[in-house]
């Protein structure tokens, strides 16, 4: 029996908190959430003023029953979930799943798992906070409430199994709406001319000419006259430059720079930043402040003086600047800026130094830049080249810091460039001078990243949410993260060499290469048109944000929860209602494309069940099936041409033969692949089926057999279906549809017996299945 008792969220925070208080007090684990709104539409009463019921999930019944017996035999019950709405809801569901007295229940909140704050903590418990309890329960009815009514209408109206969210859906609006601006937008081109020349001691500067010329004989005529010019320094001008450093991260800026540094996905840090605050290494990881603690800007202050020196510091205060920001805490920081690192896996230490450097660089001295321009003249020509190079001459916060460029910005200035030294006069020998083409850039995809900056600009959503909603929407399928390959583009380059000879090129490059950006699917999009034609004031990224507002107004009591809610459903519900006289043909899932020519029927492109499609001909009962052949990566159901979908129907195709066996190339439901001999080989991305070569096909047949020869390594005469195979993780039994992993410690599969396998097949636990959720309308 323990005098106090101390309920947490998860197992690692109380193991660490543990250690911080006497033996008197006994820290346990609700492993999250305890309780959530009941299964079904029966969850809100919405005529009785959207009263929620809650129940106990399935999974922590146990856990609820435990921690009752405990907390019986203590005498004092602190509750101590996140210092944020979701922990203070957490810890209202505990007391009211528990029936725990307010005589003997605190509230305590803590945003770093040290010793200091947790027994200051301790001192200072409070109630539970009822408005941040109202302000999260208002979010999880009404996203309850705009899921469960929209998901029937997309079953009914688009294909069964899709579902809304509210700021999810919101959220694939912008990936959405940036893949048509991208669609869209036609690129210029233009023709920069840049020149390499040589100076004393045969040093070489590169001189940029500061316009552009909008056609390729301009461009001509200018390296022309350039032919027989002689080349000078006109001007030199130094200016003096600063660099600061910016604001320690918030949720956001943690996850942007943890992608854009170390390729982490925005869930991967979140789950990597939660086990840091977990095990006491950094403060509370959801966060929208960029304040830092006094005593943490002297504690970084003192890193700073000891291992820089004086002349590196400098205090600074941020605000920040969201108006909605939800609690006013600290930035994510260390705990202890003493320690440079820390003893953890790998992924989990890089994210722990780059929050260090953040913060300790943002107390620290501007970096002193000094920026030196030569002009350049042209002796034939009112035009000058601009050659530009700076120096660092104090490092300041550049010692630790450098900060990564956001996605969509132009990086192509060398800013760590110095120019040798150069008078006004200096005479120049043009080394080669080059006028390319070049073509305007279209908008950048959002990567995870950047989509969550854009959130954060709109005031969608919060730091608990940014990590959710990227995940959900992939889960959904409405938006993909992948890597897609170039095409390529030609281009002119015009070329004025040392002997003064011109040379035109073209050229060849590959553009529009991208790396682990979002793209809408079919799916993705008709879903969006579909909300947004018809519930255009709910997914208006205006409305979602002024949602999180009154979300803020509850948190600080200015608004009554329920109230907040029934003006949302009263306008809601009728818009729901008048969508059942919505038509199935009304809706961009289907579009006519012309006809075959071959046939002379109508070809379609189709929103199916397994994905987008092109179709040959109508389905008539008792006629000939039409033809169908789905969509390629990247092509859209409202974009693809006539022209586009007919390629699709040179699918499957005769590749070749082999071992007087005929080689198909297809694309099915699991994507593309090749046929031989009654067997299939899937085609890995870098493989088209429309293109892929006699070849190519037979080395990946025999790539396959190898890779099938490798994976057997027992099979048994008593019974057929029992195999032992080798899998990606190790050794395994296959027994009909039934796969068992074998022990760590078996030194050799081979020597199983048929009876030791199937006592193995026995012994494994049955694998749980999810049952199917039944979605209806509620009324």
């Amino acid at each position: 029996m323990h005098k106090n008792l101390v309920i947490v969220e998860s197992p690692a925070k109380a193991k660490t908190i543990e250690g911080y208080l006497g033996k008197d007090f006994k820290v346990v684990s609700s492993y999250g959430h305890v309780r959530d709104l009941k299964k079904g539409n029966n969850a809100i009463d919405i005529e009785g003023g959207f009263m929620p019921t809650y129940e106990v999930s399935s999974d922590k019944k146990e856990v609820i029953k435990e921690l009752k017996k405990l907390s019986k035999e203590a005498e004092l019950i602190y509750l101590a979930s996140d210092d944020d709405r979701e922990g203070e809801a957490i810890s209202w569901h505990l007391k009211e799943a528990l029936k725990l007295n307010d005589d003997n229940t605190k509230r305590i909140v803590f945003r770093e798992i040290t010793k200091k704050a947790i027994l200051n903590a301790i001192e200072k418990p409070r109630a539970i906070d009822i408005d941040l309890v109202n302000a999260q329960q208002a979010r999880r009815v009404l996203d309850r409430l705009v899921g469960f009514e929209l998901s029937p209408i997309l079953w009914k109206k688009i294909r069964t199994g899709l579902s809304a969210g509210r700021v999810q859906s919101v959220a694939v609006r912008l990936v959405v709406e940036k893949e048509r601006e991208i669609e869209a937008f036609e690129a210029e081109s233009f023709f920069r001319v840049s020149a390499i020349f040589i100076v004393a001691e045969g040093k070489a500067i590169k001189g940029e000419l500061p316009i552009k010329f909008k056609k390729e004989d301009e461009a001509y005529e200018f390296v022309k006259l350039c032919k027989d010019a002689s080349f000078k320094i006109d001007g030199l001008k130094k200016s003096p430059g600063k660099k600061s450093p910016t604001a320690p991260f918030t949720t956001s800026t943690l996850q942007q720079e943890a992608s854009r540094k170390l390729g982490f996905s925005v869930s991967k840090t979140m789950m990597l930043a939660q086990r840091l605050y977990e095990s006491g290494k950094i403060t509370y990881m959801r966060t929208d402040s960029v304040n830092l603690s006094d005593e943490a800007i002297q504690k970084a202050s003192a890193q700073i003086t000891g291992n820089y020196g004086p002349e590196y510091l400098q205090v600074r205060k941020f605000k920040t600047k969201s108006e909605g920001a939800q609690e006013a805490h600290e930035a994510v920081r260390p705990t202890d800026f003493s320690s440079h690192t820390v003893d953890a896996e790998y992924d989990e230490k890089r994210l722990y130094e780059l929050i260090w450097k953040k913060a300790i660089s943002s107390q620290m001295s501007d970096a002193k830049i000094e920026k030196t321009t030569a002009t350049i003249g042209v002796s034939t020509s009112d035009h000058q080249f601009n050659a530009t190079g700076q120096v660092v001459t104090f490092d300041g916060f550049l010692k630790v810091y450098t900060e990564s460029p956001d996605d969509d910005e132009n990086t192509s200035e060398d800013t760590s460039k110095m120019l040798p030294p150069l008078q006004i006069g200096d005479e120049l020998e043009l080394s080669e001078m080059k006028s390319r083409e070049s073509f305007s850039r279209p908008p950048a995809r959002f990567t995870e990243a950047s989509l969550v900056k854009k959130l954060e600009e709109l005031g969608i959503g919060r730091p608990s949410t940014y990590a959710p909603t990227i995940s959900t929407i992939q889960k959904r399928n409405y938006v993909i993260k992948e890597s897609r390959e170039g095409r390529e583009r030609s281009y002119k380059e015009i070329v004025l060499s040392a002997k003064r000879e011109i040379e035109v090129a073209d050229k060849v490059e590959i553009t529009g290469t991208e790396k682990g950006k979002l793209f809408p699917t079919n799916v993705g999009m008709v879903v969006t048109d579909f909300l947004v034609k018809n519930f255009p004031k709910v997914f208006e990224y205006s409305f979602t944000a002024n949602v999180e507002k009154e979300f803020d107004e509850i948190a600080q009591g200015k608004l009554v929860w329920n109230g907040m809610l029934g003006d949302f459903y009263n306008e809601f519900h009728p818009k729901v209602e008048a969508s059942e006289n919505i038509e199935r043909a009304e809706i961009n899932s289907t579009r006519e494309l012309g006809i075959d020519p071959a046939s002379g029927e109508k070809i379609y492109v189709k929103l199916g069940r397994f994905g987008p499609y092109a179709q040959i001909g109508e389905l008539v009962e008792g006629e000939e099936k039409p033809k169908y052949a789905s969509l390629r990566k990247g092509q859209f159901i409202e974009s693809i041409t006539l022209e586009d979908a007919l390629e699709l129907f040179k699918l499957p195709r005769d590749v070749g033969m082999y071992e007087d066996k005929k080689i198909v190339a297809a694309i099915g439901r699991f994507g593309p692949y090749l046929r031989h001999d009654g067997k299939f080989v899937s085609l890995k991305k870098e493989y088209d089926p429309h293109t892929v070569d006699e070849a190519t096909a037979i080395e990946l047949i025999e790539a396959k057999r190898k890779a099938d020869r490798e994976k057997f390594i027992k099979d048994f005469e008593e019974d057929a279906e029992m195999q032992i195979l080798n899998g990606r993780w190790g050794p395994y039994i296959k027994y009909g549809k039934k796969n068992v992993r074998l022990p760590k410690d078996l030194e050799d599969p081979k020597s199983l017996t048929y009876e030791q396998c199937k006592e193995i097949v026995e012994k494994a636990p049955e694998k749980k299945t999810k049952a199917k959720k039944k979605t209806t309308t509620k009324k």
